[in-house]
C-alpha cells in the first residue's frame, strides 16, 4: 500500500469539494489529505473543529467560516480567490459537504462564474447507514432533519408517506423518541433503524420496528452521540395480475411488433408495474401465436 503523506502537491485552481471524517479519522483518504495539503484557503462549517483535524495531520492552511449565515459574504471573497488562481477546499464539519449543508449555493455559483470544481469523495454518513440498516437501498430518499414541532414533524413524515424508497433522515439526540413516535403514527409498524456514533467507538445500530423502536427510546431516554434514522418505504401491494390480462396481452403485442420477447417483456413489466417473469412467460406464449 502507498503510504499517505502530506505534503503538497500542485493543483490546479479550482473549488474542492472534500469529504472528511464522520468520526474515525483512519477513514481520511489519501487525495483528501493531499487536496488539503495543496490548499491555498478552507472554507469550513466551524473552523474549530477543522483546526482539530487539520492538526492530527500535521497541516497548516488559512481557515476561514463558511456557513448558512455568513455564506452570502464569503461566497465572493471565495470565488475571487480562485479567479485568481487559488485552491479554495471546502469542508464540512464532518462527511461529504453539501449533504444538509449550505454549500450548494457556492457550488452553484462556481459553476456559474467557469470555475473548476472538484469532488474528493469519502465518507458519508447517509451512506454508512444505508450499509449498515439491513433494509433496502435500491432505492432511497435522503430527508435532512424533521421539522422540531409535533405538527410540522407528522406533516413532514405524512408527505413521504407513499414513497417507496427507503427514508433516510438525520435527527437530533434528545428529539428522537418523539420522533420515531410520530415516524410510527404515520407510517404504521415499519421495519426501521436507528444508527449512532458511525464509525465512532460506541459505534451502535439498533434495528426493529418503528413502535418497537418508539417505545424503547422512549423507555431507556434519549442516546448519545449522533443519529441517522432509516426506515423501509412503502410495501407495494401486488396486482391482480390475472384481471389485466387482456391489457398485458394488448401490450404485449404492441411491443412485440418492435422487440424480442425479453425486451418486450421487460418494457411491459416496467410500463404495467408487475410480475416480469408472469409477463415473459405470457410473451413466449404470444410470440408462438
Amino acid at each position: 500500500m502507498a503510504e499517505i503523506r502530506s505534503e503538497p502537491k500542485k493543483l490546479n485552481a479550482g473549488l474542492y469539494v472534500v469529504a472528511t471524517p464522520i468520526g474515525n479519522l483512519g477513514d481520511i483518504t489519501r487525495r483528501a489529505i493531499e487536496t488539503l495539503a495543496a490548499a491555498d484557503l478552507i472554507a469550513c462549517e466551524d473552523t474549530r473543529v477543522t483546526a482539530k483535524l487539520m492538526n492530527a495531520f500535521l497541516l497548516k492552511k488559512p481557515l476561514i467560516p463558511y456557513h448558512e449565515h455568513n455564506g452570502a459574504a464569503q461566497r465572493p471573497k471565495i470565488l475571487s480567490k480562485i479567479k485568481d488562481g487559488g485552491v479554495v477546499v471546502l469542508v464540512s464539519d464532518a462527511g461529504t459537504p453539501l449533504i444538509s449543508d449550505p454549500g450548494y449555493k457556492l457550488v452553484e455559483e462556481a459553476h456559474a462564474e467557469s470555475l473548476n470544481v472538484i469532488a474528493i469523495p469519502g465518507p458519508s454518513a447517509v451512506i454508512t447507514a444505508l450499509s449498515l440498516a439491513g433494509l433496502p437501498t435500491n432505492k432511497f430518499l435522503f430527508l435532512g432533519f424533521p421539522p422540531n414541532k409535533k405538527k410540522a414533524r407528522r406533516d413532514w413524515f405524512e408527505a413521504e408517506s407513499s414513497s417507496a424508497a427507503t427514508l433516510v433522515f438525520y435527527e437530533n439526540n434528545k428529539r428522537l423518541p418523539a420522533c420515531l413516535a410520530d415516524a410510527a403514527a404515520v407510517f404504521g409498524n415499519r421495519p426501521a433503524a436507528v444508527c449512532r456514533e458511525l464509525t465512532k467507538k460506541f459505534e451502535e445500530v439498533v434495528k426493529d420496528n418503528l413502535e418497537g423502536l418508539a417505545e424503547h427510546y422512549a423507555a431507556v431516554g434519549p442516546p448519545k452521540g449522533e443519529i441517522v434514522v432509516v426506515i423501509e418505504g412503502l410495501a407495494k401491494t401486488p396486482k391482480d395480475e390475472g384481471a389485466n390480462l387482456p391489457e398485458i396481452d394488448r401490450a404485449l403485442t404492441l411491443a412485440l411488433e418492435h422487440m424480442s420477447v425479453k425486451s418486450a417483456a421487460a418494457f411491459v413489466a416496467e410500463l404495467m408495474d408487475i410480475r416480469r417473469k408472469m409477463v415473459y412467460s405470457r410473451a413466449l406464449e404470444l410470440a408462438k401465436d
